[in-house]
């Protein structure tokens, strides 16, 4: 994922974690808010629960690629935060995809052109 679509200060991630909507799924917890800025920002998190620092770096590498590929697909306009859970380290990408395609449509985020 381009460092221009991140959520990179811990104000900004906060923010989203304490005034978002959240969207769960086993793998991956997703929080929401909207905002002025005309491009989609996303930020990348998991914790103790996911395993060492090995699993949890791998948990947060495969949520940036598969919210790389549904980036463009997407509606601009959103502070988004993934939150990885415990099982997330044992998935593989195409599930990781699909998990985020799934609260995505929940969210109502995903354009007209992905087919919602």
């Amino acid at each position: 994922m381009k460092r221009c679509f991140r959520l990179t200060r811990s104000t900004d991630i906060k923010r989203v974690r304490r005034s978002g909507k959240s969207y769960a799924h086993p793998l991956v917890v997703l929080y929401v808010v909207k905002s002025d800025l005309p491009a989609t920002h996303v930020g990348v998190s998991a914790g103790l629960a996911v395993g060492n620092a090995v699993k949890r770096n791998r948990a947060k590498r495969m949520l940036r690629a598969a919210m790389n590929d549904l980036i463009p697909l997407t509606d601009p306009g959103s502070d988004l935060l993934l939150i990885a859970r415990a099982p997330l380290a044992a998935a593989n990408i195409d599930q990781v995809r699909e998990a985020l395609s799934v609260l995505l449509k929940r969210a109502g985020l995903l354009s007209k052109a992905y087919g919602v």
